[in-house]
């Protein structure tokens, strides 16, 4: 009984990476996913110049190699990343998304910046403002108060706060991106 119930689970993973490749590849038949088709490829239209650059971002970070694209399997992993990943990987990767400059910390200026573009790309609004959040955020966990919030303070700081981590995580939510793409697949499988 035990492998029956293993072999399902492997043949539904197959499957679905048998469908992300197709879609993968039917959006990108290069192989290699520019930034303007990863924009496509989501649906990202008529961004403002800070939620294009946030964009940008989220673009780099998924191109793991810094060629300027995204392969098939940068494409998996940054999907498998953000959809299955642990609390801890996903916070190491939104602390990478939201260090724009690569500092090694994280600025008052860079959340809010990133805030602000989450939340227009989401079409998200909330009881509090993007600068009330990201004022919020500093106060909780920038321990030293110098202002930045180091990889270690964002680490414990927001595991150690259920109310903060649940805000990041449903912030950066994107499974409404994986239910688009698997309409789509289906969509293209019943015609």
């Amino acid at each position: 009984m035990g492998n029956a119930a293993g072999t399902n689970v492997e043949e539904l993973q197959a499957c679905e990476s048998h469908q992300w490749y197709r879609k993968f590849m039917t959006e990108c038949p290069s192989g290699l996913l520019t930034y303007y088709e990863f924009k496509q490829f989501f649906g990202l239209k008529n961004l403002s110049e800070s939620s294009d650059a946030y964009v940008q971002t989220m673009f780099a970070t998924f191109d793991m190699n810094d060629d300027g694209y995204i392969d098939f399997m940068e494409y998996v992993a940054a999907l498998s990343l953000v959809l299955k990943a642990g609390v801890q990987q996903k916070l190491k990767w939104y602390f990478k998304l939201y260090d724009i400059d690569g500092s090694g910390c994280i600025d008052r200026d860079e959340l809010l910046l990133i805030i602000k573009s989450i939340r227009a790309i989401n079409g998200m609004t909330n009881e509090l403002s993007s600068e009330d959040f990201a004022n919020m955020v500093f106060d909780k966990i920038d321990i030293d108060g110098d202002g930045e919030l180091s990889y270690e303070e964002f680490m414990e700081g927001v595991q150690n706060d259920e109310n903060l981590l649940k805000m990041l995580t449903e912030s950066l939510d994107l499974t409404h991106i994986l239910h688009k793409i698997q309409g789509e697949l289906l969509n293209t499988e019943n015609s």
